[in-house]
């Protein structure tokens, strides 16, 4: 006879598996907002005269490039300025080293802010990454200091330099340049001189100065962006990083009312969105007029 053994089977506890932590983002407490500014080197090209030249593809001796940029996000020190050029290089038209640097920056900013680089800088730079190999930089909203004056004001000139040298007290845009006076600068700089890189790199750094100061002296006249939506604090703070806020008086439309607020700090007006008017007002305002009934 045979007995049959009963076998066990031994349980095998299984591994408890780690559960992933979830990530959770920082608090943001303000926008990234990059203040820049980049230098290009001339077209080259076969011409027959100094007026009104039309001039060819095929008379294109050197193609433009970038020289350098300058950079550095606002309410950083004066210290922290960024820059980068082609001093030294083997193919001064190769710029994609440096281009790495600005592209960079574009995409870790929120906001951006040039003088007329909505014309220029921007493209010139999209054009270079284009033909580099770089994909666009994350999006990133746009201030122009130009576009700002051309807005608001009739001043007698919207260049950098006559808005610096009106509004601004600590950095004015340089105009004069040190050993190498105007497009010498640039000439200089594309035979590798490295005084005239030293003198490059000033100029490019001190434009970003003056270019952010004379924001801070533009941006009180202008709404356009709410720096408010790139926190998650629930309090109201000023484009100039204020909270400190006065009633103003109330702004009115043909149906609405809103409070009014003055920054304490720069001087800019921010308005509530909830309308003032109750109800009973609100519904009045939607009869048209009727005869008295006296008539």
């Amino acid at each position: 006879m045979v007995t049959k053994t009963k076998t066990t089977k031994k349980k095998v506890a299984k591994k408890a598996t780690p559960k992933k932590a979830k990530v959770v983002a920082a608090p943001k407490a303000a926008p990234k907002v990059l203040v820049f500014d980049i230098e290009t080197a001339p077209i080259i090209a076969h011409v027959w005269g100094l007026w009104e030249n039309n001039v060819g593809l095929n008379q294109i001796q050197a193609d433009w490039h970038i020289l350098s940029w300058s950079a550095k996000w606002l309410h950083d020190g004066p210290e922290k300025v960024m820059y980068q050029d082609q001093r030294g290089v083997k193919n001064i038209a190769d710029d994609s080293k440096i281009l790495k640097g600005i592209w960079d920056l574009l995409d870790e900013a929120d906001i951006v802010i040039t003088q007329n680089g909505k014309r220029f800088d921007q493209k010139k730079l999209n054009a270079r990454f284009i033909l580099s190999g770089f994909p666009p930089p994350s999006s990133f909203r746009h201030i122009d200091t130009q576009e700002i004056a051309k807005r608001h004001f009739a001043f007698t000139s919207n260049k950098l330099a006559y808005m610096t040298d009106k509004l601004c007290v600590k950095y004015k845009k340089q105009v004069n340049h040190g050993k190498f006076a105007g497009h010498e600068l640039w000439t200089e700089c594309l035979k590798d001189n490295m005084e005239a890189w030293k003198e490059m790199e000033h100029y490019n750094k001190y434009d970003v100065l003056s270019l952010e100061e004379l924001y801070h002296k533009l941006i009180v006249w202008d709404s356009r962006i709410n720096f408010n939506v790139y926190t998650d604090s629930l309090d109201v703070v000023c484009k100039c990083g204020s909270k400190d806020f006065m009633k103003n008086g109330f702004y009115y439309t043909n149906t609405s009312k809103f409070q009014k607020y003055r920054c304490k700090t720069c001087g800019s007006e921010h308005r509530d969105k909830n309308n003032l008017l109750s109800a009973e007002k609100k519904e009045s305002l939607k009869r048209h007029a009727h005869p008295s009934k006296s008539e």
